[in-house]
């Protein structure tokens, strides 16, 4: 049976200060993230007809699963999938921070500019209520799109690939907002990798 592991930061706990603090980088992946991963694996623990199933393909078909699993696999796979993307696309705070080349074409393109991609994003992140993401995806048309899922279900569900990812549940940013989830937004874009995200679009657009 394919054993999920957690994935190691490409920086420090407290690379991301003063956005996200250390202390909420080291419980938000050490604490929550490995939650994630083993509950996973305790889930798809005795099913060997799953063996060697990818993270994204259990979860692009979870209703092939079987029907006991399935809640395990969508709640803890998804986090799992959620929190590896999450990490990735983040990097030290970086004032005027904005993508490049032919994502910030398309961006452009979509939203007309990355002032009016800054807003919509923020609204999804925020008129998300309770727990969950807000999303940058890759639709099957390969255009950009931004959603929003609850808890920690992710676009691959239903059919889209996410290249940007915000995680809004409390646990993500109440030590140092409270309940300024706005501000937390806000602050989340000085911290995005758009390196990684313009990746994660070309890998996209090439499946």
């Amino acid at each position: 049976m394919t054993t999920f592991s957690l994935p190691a930061l490409n920086y420090g706990f407290d690379a991301l200060e003063p956005v996200i603090d250390q202390k909420t980088m080291e419980i938000h992946h050490g604490k929550h993230h490995q939650t994630y991963v083993t509950n996973l694996n305790a889930a798809l623990e005795g099913h060997e007809e799953l063996k060697g199933k990818t993270l994204e393909e259990l979860l692009a078909n979870l209703g092939t699963l079987p029907a006991p699993i399935q809640t395990a696999v969508r709640n803890n796979g998804g986090g799992h999938l959620n929190h590896s993307l999450f990490w990735e696309i983040l990097t030290t705070p970086k004032e005027n921070n904005s993508p490049t080349g032919d994502l910030a074409e398309a961006v452009n393109q979509k939203f007309g500019s990355f002032e009016n991609f800054q807003d919509e994003f923020t609204q999804a992140a925020t008129g998300r209520f309770g727990s969950g993401w807000a999303w940058l995806v890759v639709n099957n048309q390969n255009e950009i799109n931004i959603t929003s899922t609850p808890n920690q279900d992710n676009p691959i569900m239903v059919g889209e690939t996410a290249i940007l990812g915000l995680d809004v549940w409390e646990h993500a940013y109440y030590l140092a907002y409270q309940n300024r989830r706005p501000e937390y937004i806000a602050n989340f874009f000085k911290v995005i990798n758009w390196d990684v995200v313009s990746r994660n679009y070309e890998k996209a657009l090439n499946k």
